[in-house]
């Protein structure tokens, strides 16, 4: 899916899913993209620290948070 995306959009994707603002509900209503995929884009377009350090943000802030990504 993440192939369709101009280069613009995927930069959008990626502050989108850096903010800790912003569920990757409101990423999949925008650009149609389930949370595996922002995960896999993520990865490919990332640094491996910066990955590793974004997913770990993730799972630490979202467990004090019900609806967080």
């Amino acid at each position: 899916m993440s192939q369709d995306l101009t280069e613009a959009q995927i930069s959008d994707v990626i502050h989108m899913a850096l903010s800790d603002h912003i569920p990757f509900s409101d990423i999949k209503n925008q650009y149609g993209l389930a949370e595996k995929d922002v995960k896999t884009l993520m990865r490919t377009n990332l640094k491996t620290g910066s990955y590793k350090a974004w997913r770990k943000r993730v799972r630490d802030f979202g467990s004090r948070r019900e609806h967080y990504k």
